[in-house]
C-alpha cells in the first residue's frame, strides 16, 4: 500500500527562487492530504503532478507563509467544478480568521468547506486504517503539528504451520488470519495465535510546522518513519531561533533521536542560507544517526513499512 510524501514548499517565511513557502502533500492508497498551503501551493501542485483531489487540509498555524495559498487553491477547485467536501483542520481559536481567508474577496466555494478546530491530543481525522493526530507545538502563534499514524497490521500468516495442524487450504486460512478460530473435521479447534504472528507496525509521518523543540513532538508517535521538523536556522543563529520560536537543525536532530525517528527532513530553512545547506546537514548528522536530508521542492519520498526488508511483497 503506497504512502508517498511530496514536498511542495520547503522555504522559510520568505520564499526564494528555488523554494516555495510551506506545503506537504501526502498520498495514501488514493487518498490525498495537504499539510499547510503557503503562497503558490496550487502552482506547485500542478508543477509536480499531485492533482487537486485533496480531501483534508491540515493547517499548523495562520502565518502567511503557511496559509496564503488557501484562497487561490479553493478558487481553482471551484473553477474545476468540485463537488466533494473539503475539511480544513486548524488550531483552536483560529476558526474566524480561517473563515475570513476561505471567503477572501467574497469568495464563496460552491462545494462544502468544513472547518475543524483541533488542539494538543486531538484526533483531527480518523480513517479506516490510520488517523491524523494533532499535537502541541511552541510557536509565536496558536499552533499545532500533525502525525499521520497507521494502525498496526495483522501478523504474518504461517501457511506451513497451518497445514501441519491439518487446516485445509481455503476459506479457513482467511478466517484464522482475521482472528477467528476454526474447527477441523475431527473436532480439533485451531486458534489464530497458533498460525498468526504478532501484529506488525504501520507507518508514521510527523510534521511539526514552525516550532521550538517540544516534548510533544517526541511523544505523539512511537519511532516515526519520517519526522519533518522545523530547522529554520543553523547553530550560528541559535539565539535567533529561540527568539522567533523556531528550531535549529541540531535541535531538530536531537528531537529526532529522542523520538526514535528513522528519517529526518529539515524544513523551513531561512532565506539567509539561500541554497547552502551544508551546515544544517553537518550539524544534524553530528547528533542523529538516521538518514537526514534537506528536501528540495518537488522531491517525492516513498515511505516503506518498518519491516519491509523482511517481507519483499511490501
Amino acid at each position: 500500500m503506497p504512502l508517498r510524501v511530496t514536498f511542495l514548499g520547503t522555504a522559510g517565511a520568505i520564499p526564494t527562487t528555488e523554494r516555495n513557502p510551506s506545503g506537504i502533500f501526502v498520498s495514501r492508497e488514493g487518498e490525498e492530504l495537504l499539510f499547510d498551503a503557503g503562497e503558490g501551493t496550487q502552482r506547485q501542485m500542478m508543477r509536480f503532478g499531485t492533482g487537486f483531489s485533496v480531501s483534508h487540509l491540515f493547517v499548523t498555524h495562520l502565518h502567511g507563509d503557511h496559509v496564503l495559498g488557501i484562497p487561490g487553491l479553493l478558487q481553482t477547485m471551484d473553477f474545476n467544478e468540485r463537488e466533494e467536501p473539503l475539511a480544513i483542520h486548524t488550531p483552536r481559536g483560529t476558526r474566524r480568521k480561517l473563515e475570513s481567508l476561505v471567503n477572501a474577496l467574497d469568495n464563496d466555494p460552491a462545494f462544502p468547506v468544513r472547518i475543524n478546530e483541533v488542539g494538543d491530543g486531538d484526533v483531527a481525522y480518523r480513517a479506516d486504517e490510520y488517523e491524523v493526530r494533532a499535537f502541541g507545538t511552541d510557536h509565536d502563534a496558536r499552533s499545532v503539528g500533525y502525525a499521520l499514524v497507521e494502525d498496526d497490521r495483522k501478523g504474518r500468516f504461517d501457511r506451513e504451520r497451518a497445514e501441519e495442524l491439518g487446516v485445509p487450504v481455503g476459506p479457513k486460512f482467511s478466517k484464522l488470519h482475521e482472528g477467528t478460530p476454526v474447527e477441523l473435521e475431527d473436532g480439533t479447534v485451531v486458534e489464530p495465535e497458533q498460525v498468526v504472528g504478532d501484529p506488525r507496525p504501520g507507518r508514521t509521518i510527523v510534521y511539526t510546522g514552525d516550532t521550538r523543540p517540544t516534548v510533544a513532538t517526541i511523544e505523539v508517535a512511537d519511532d516515526p518513519d519520517l519526522l519533518i521538523h522545523d530547522a529554520t536556522f543553523a547553530e550560528d543563529r541559535a539565539d535567533r531561533a529561540t527568539k522567533t520560536a523556531h528550531s535549529t537543525a541540531k535541535q531538530a536532530a536531537e528531537i529526532a533521536n529522542r523520538a526514535g525517528a528513522s528519517r529526518l527532513a529539515l524544513m523551513h530553512l531561512s532565506s539567509r542560507y539561500a541554497g547552502y545547506t551544508d551546515d544544517h546537514l553537518a550539524e544534524a548528522r553530528e547528533v542523529f544517526d538516521g538518514e537526514v536530508f534537506v528536501p528540495e521542492d518537488g522531491q517525492k519520498l516513498e515511505i516503506p513499512y518498518p519491516d519491509a526488508d523482511a517481507d519483499p511483497d511490501e
